[in-house]
């Protein structure tokens, strides 16, 4: 078996037949994030407070044994049952390296990113290494492990040095494995000046086509891989990767078809937002993939009937454009996951997650309306005093909710989150990690059926 690889704008096996890949993120694993597994903020800060109630021998037998429960042999079974042939795994770059510590990688990561890629192979199922996490984060939201909302790593030789000492040692450490799809060195890169993401992506490639000539790489647009004008060049055997998320599949969405915040969202619009999303792969003749994409669901039967639609509806427009595509995400605790956890985890912490989606803690998932009439004179404030100001990427309305409940509120309630760990003896520990166990996990199962009868319908 060889790699795949890009003919034209497709993406074909060793006997040259195309290769569509179709799957699922697998968000939250070897990249937690607040709303997939249930904590405030962003993942680095929430590890320090575990650790200070738990003492550093006990947080690293709770994790590694969270790691190792996430994704076992039943879920590879289960994805491979569904039709599934492509995993996007995200990684923290703080798996391979620590920052009090640069250039010095380590062997854990690999444990664990071996053992998946490896059951998933086994199955006949492709992996594509997604950095999620770049050193001084990539853009400006906790997805990045970003405890500001600054995306330092634009403003700093240093962390992009170590960002392509790091893909170096990925590449060298996968280069002869067929079922690696490819690599997606940088998700969702948000460069305010837009200046520095071209030459880093043209120095990136290089320092990769070094170690690894054969891979495929899947790179992102700047701005949360919307916008195509940095890439000057179409690099050899490579994908542009878009992400298409429909407006009203957010959380803030309205009726589809229907008006969300007064812009109108049904079938053609999809059709139109994906054209001019995938624009760059039509005019430069490369293969379409779409990274992420995937409407939330409410637990409200109406709405989230609504919410299957609008992802039938994008599966149909991907078929017709013989698009490849990954689901966001396979497994979290209810807002968008396949299967979701359950057992002791969810009865110790379902209060407290509860709490996080009464405040709008939790930027993917909020509706920018919780705990309204408190923010309303701070709204009126910006709106009144600073009427200009239109900050990156987003604008005045999404940059405030950032830094209030999302950053300030989301970091107060940390402490919170953390005490919720103290008291529990070894046993409960492995339990609460166990909870993410595929056999302690419940179904979404409507969606688990829209998605097999997409993937084995052709």
């Amino acid at each position: 078996m060889t790699l795949l690889r890009v003919s034209g704008s497709r993406l074909v096996d060793e006997a040259g037949e195309p290769v569509r890949l179709r799957g699922v993120g697998l968000g939250g694993w070897l990249n937690m994030e607040n709303f997939i597994t249930g904590y405030p903020a962003d993942e680095s800060s929430m590890r320090a407070a575990v650790r200070e109630v738990l003492g550093e021998e006990r947080y690293e037998m709770f994790f590694d044994r969270f790691l190792t429960s996430f994704f076992t042999e039943a879920d590879a079974d289960l994805l491979r049952d569904i039709g599934v042939n492509c995993v996007r795994i995200p990684v923290n770059y703080r798996h391979f390296e620590a920052d009090d510590r640069p250039m010095e990688i380590g062997e854990r990561g690999f444990r664990h990113l071996d053992r998946v890629i490896g059951m998933l192979g086994e199955r006949g199922v492709y992996s594509v290494i997604d950095l999620h996490a770049l050193p001084g984060a990539q853009n400006q939201h906790w997805h990045s492990d970003n405890r500001t909302h600054v995306a330092s790593f634009w403003e700093h030789r240093h962390f992009q040095d170590r960002a392509v000492h790091l893909w170096e040692a990925l590449a060298d450490h996968y280069k002869d494995n067929p079922w690696v799809a490819g690599y997606n060195p940088i998700n969702e890169p948000a460069d305010p000046s837009g200046r520095v993401v071209g030459p880093f992506y043209d120095r990136l490639v290089k320092a990769l086509r070094a170690v690894d000539p054969a891979h495929v790489l899947f790179l992102d647009g700047n701005t949360y891989s919307t916008d195509f004008s940095v890439f000057h060049e179409v690099y050899e055997n490579t994908v542009f990767v878009c992400h298409d998320y429909a407006l009203a599949g957010f959380a803030h969405g309205g009726p589809y078809p229907g008006f969300t915040r007064g812009e109108w969202c049904d079938r053609d619009e999809l059709e139109r937002a994906f054209a001019r999303r995938t624009a760059f792969q039509r005019e430069t003749g490369t293969p379409i993939w779409v990274g992420e994409f995937g409407p939330v669901y409410t637990g409200d039967p109406s709405v989230d009937g609504q919410r299957y639609q609008i992802l039938r509806d994008q599966l149909e427009i991907f078929d017709g454009c013989d698009a490849g595509w990954s689901i966001w995400t396979y497994k979290d605790v209810g807002l968008q996951g396949l299967v979701c956890a359950g057992g002791s985890y969810m009865e110790r912490f379902g209060p407290f997650i509860a709490k996080k989606k009464r405040l709008g803690a939790d930027r993917w998932g909020s509706t920018m309306e919780e705990t309204a009439s408190e923010l309303a004179p701070l709204h009126r404030l910006i709106d009144t005093e600073f009427a200009s100001w239109d900050p990156y990427p987003w604008g005045a309305r999404y940059q405030t909710d950032d830094l209030i409940r999302h950053i300030l509120i989301a970091q107060a309630l940390l402490p919170e989150y953390a005490e919720l760990f103290r008291g529990l003896d070894d046993d409960e520990l492995l339990a609460l990690a166990d909870s993410f166990a595929l056999s302690t996990c419940t179904r979404r199962e409507p969606l688990i059926r829209l998605l097999a009868d997409n993937l084995t319908a052709r």
